[in-house]
């Protein structure tokens, strides 16, 4: 047998002691890293964007739960199916976009879209819809991001297209422009 030249090695020879700090020093090193992890963004219900005013205060965008909605839903209550938070029109302060529908029970009820911003008293205000549920879209894969607000509807060519199963598909996207939200979009199917 052939010794080796190099110095004995202290780990080839290690007790559990050593293990145990080399365990707690990896824990402490994983907490530490995670303490210096930004926040993520979120696009959910609980999420409210803040910007800043010249003072310095942050500014909460419109709490969707909070607003009334333009919906005759016949006794039901309406529903926030989804919200985001962004300043649409460049001015430092954020609205907050919101999806919204009656708590039909059952089915597919059609969607609103609206731009909620801070009103003058404490409740939220609808400023602009974008959807209109008279138009018996439902909205799918909405986001706000950079101003913009982006959207999937679905939709019926017919009254004979059965509700489960919607026969029509357009990416939809609004922007402010001027004094009004401009929307552009694509069909994306439509079935025969």
């Amino acid at each position: 047998m052939q010794t080796s030249a190099l110095p004995d090695l202290a780990h080839t020879d290690a007790k559990p002691v050593h293990w145990l700090a080399t365990a707690a020093a990896m824990a402490a090193v994983v907490a530490f890293a995670g303490l210096l992890q930004p926040d993520t963004a979120t696009a959910t219900a609980s999420a409210h964007a803040s910007a800043s005013r010249p003072g310095g205060a942050p500014v909460a965008a419109p709490d969707a739960a909070a607003a009334a909605y333009p919906l005759d839903c016949a006794g039901a209550k309406s529903v926030v199916a989804d919200e985001a938070p962004g300043d649409l029109d460049g001015d430092g302060s954020p609205e907050t976009v919101a999806v919204v529908h009656c708590d039909a029970g059952s089915g597919t009820p059609p969607s609103g879209v609206y731009v909620l911003t801070r009103g003058s008293g404490a409740a939220p205000r609808v400023v602009a819809t974008l959807v209109d549920p008279a138009h018996r879209k439902t909205v799918t894969d909405f986001a706000v991001h950079d101003g913009v607000v982006s959207a999937t509807l679905l939709g019926y060519s017919s009254m004979a297209v059965p509700r489960c199963c919607p026969d029509e598909e357009e990416k939809v996207s609004w922007q402010w422009k001027g004094n009004a939200f401009v929307r552009s979009g694509q069909d994306l199917a439509r079935s025969a």
